[in-house]
């Protein structure tokens, strides 16, 4: 069976994985942790920005080491809100016409990005995707660390976990979309 496979990250939607990040942050339990989150992301942004141009890899590791501390059922419950309010409004108007083609075609449809699974799983669902490949935090103790689960879904990454996904699920790359 054939299978098409979409980056959500600026080719099904608008935007990058700092909205959903920064909303993530400010929506902390107090107004204090808010704070503290922000402030701890505004303190490395210049560490972000030199990754952003030399190691996508790298940025996403320190983008989403803002994450330490956070519970996991707040990383749960905030990302149904993330996708509502950031990531469905950014959708691209074709994106789930674009899907709904792959599907009618009889193919499974895999959703990539570097955004977290908890959202993308809701992105997922919502575009009626089969399955899809994004980042997962490392949980300790029902805590964030702040470290992201190896492989990381980011820059020349991504086509390589394509291509180990389709080989594991039995998808013929040359039969496949992208």
């Amino acid at each position: 069976m054939p299978a098409s496979y979409f980056d959500i990250d600026g080719t099904l939607v608008s935007t990058n994985l700092v909205p959903p990040t920064m909303y993530y942050l400010l929506n902390q339990p107090t107004p204090v942790h808010a704070a503290r989150k922000l402030g701890r992301a505004l303190l490395k942004s210049p560490i972000m920005l030199w990754a952003e141009l030399n190691d996508r890899r790298m940025f996403n590791e320190v983008l989403f080491s803002v994450f330490e501390g956070m519970s996991e059922d707040r990383l749960i419950v905030l990302a149904d809100d993330v996708f509502d309010r950031v990531m469905k409004p950014a959708l691209y108007a074709g994106a789930r016409d674009l899907i709904q083609t792959s599907l009618d075609k009889g193919h499974d449809v895999i959703l990539v990005s570097g955004a977290l699974e908890q959202v993308v799983h809701h992105a997922a669902a919502y575009l009626g995707a089969t399955g899809y490949i994004a980042n997962r935090l490392e949980i300790k103790d029902r805590f964030c660390t702040g470290k992201l689960q190896r492989p990381v879904v980011a820059g020349p990454n991504k086509s390589l976990l394509v291509r180990d996904h389709a080989r594991a699920h039995g998808h013929d790359l040359d039969q496949c979309f992208a």
